[in-house]
């Protein structure tokens, strides 16, 4: 169940950071009051592919098919989860603990946006952009049996800089997310999440400087930071045996909902070329060792 839960996070690209303290808290439903945790007691490792259905980049109302790969895990007590286009590090290892569940570690992602593939004609008459790399943080802290033994409650947070000389700048990216086994064999989770960028962030991505503006005939715009983006996720997990607990094949979709905010709504590559609502679809399978 951890897995098919963390596998459809990646492959969503929801941001949220609990897939680690989810993998903590969280026990399969079984007859047995002392249920085992098969393939998830000790060390595992999660490999799988995803197809991802959604926006060619923030704002845009052209959609274009992804691929992903996933890997999510534990290595030496050391927790593994995906990003959309990166992983995080969990380096406290309280799995076995009575709870509340904490994650705290590295995270890096890579961000690449409007960089040939924006399938519109006239944001394709600017240069590409540069390839961010975002390395910072990821911590969380988790609650297990909220309304059911097997429940898990969530509230996380990144915070990423870029290093790479792209946008130079930095995004927050709060969550809260909740997950509950469905049987034995399936898995729900409901994420909810925002971002906030800075300045940096919001000028790279969504400022069309006046010569810009000469080139597409969009309005110049000065785009400034703050909230950027809300939404909210949901994901359906399957075990292809009808056991989570004892690895194997899995499989997962997912859909969600992001609305943009602010300058990153306000900007002509949202509000003339592109659409504030963004709708995102997902579908994968995985391996669990």
């Amino acid at each position: 169940m951890r897995s098919a839960f963390s596998l459809a996070a990646a492959a969503l690209a929801l941001g949220s950071s609990h897939a680690a303290i989810a993998q903590k808290a969280v026990v399969p439903p079984v007859e047995d009051p002392s249920p085992e945790m098969g393939v998830f007691e000790g060390d595992y490792l999660v490999v799988g592919a995803a197809a991802i259905y959604g926006p060619s980049y923030d704002g845009s109302d052209d959609y274009v098919i992804s691929p992903i790969p996933l890997v999510q895990g534990r290595i030496g007590g050391i927790g593994i989860s995906p990003r959309g286009s990166g992983v995080a590090l969990d380096f406290i290892d309280d799995a076995d603990g009575p709870g509340p569940y904490l994650s705290l570690g590295p995270v890096v992602g890579i961000r690449t946006a409007r960089d040939g593939d924006s399938e519109d004609e006239v944001v394709e008459l600017l240069p590409d952009l540069e390839t961010a790399i975002e390395v910072g943080a990821a911590a969380g802290i988790g609650f297990s049996g909220v309304l059911n033994p097997y429940d898990t409650l969530t509230f996380s947070a990144d915070a990423r800089w870029d290093v790479a000389g792209a946008h130079d700048g930095m995004l927050v990216s709060p969550s809260v997310s909740y997950l509950t086994p469905l049987s034995r064999a399936a898995v729900a989770a409901l994420s909810v999440r925002a971002q906030y960028a800075d300045d940096s962030f919001s000028d790279y991505y969504y400022t069309v400087t006046p010569e810009a503006a000469a080139v597409t005939g969009l309005p110049a715009f000065d785009a400034d930071g703050g909230f950027n983006q809300a939404g909210v996720n949901l994901l359906l997990g399957f075990d292809l045996n009808g056991d989570l607990t004892d690895g194997g094949l899995a499989a997962f979709v997912a859909g969600g909902y992001t609305r943009m905010l602010g300058d990153a709504k306000q900007t002509p590559f949202t509000s003339i070329r592109g659409s504030a609502d963004q709708w995102l679809g997902a579908a994968g399978i995985a391996y669990v060792f």
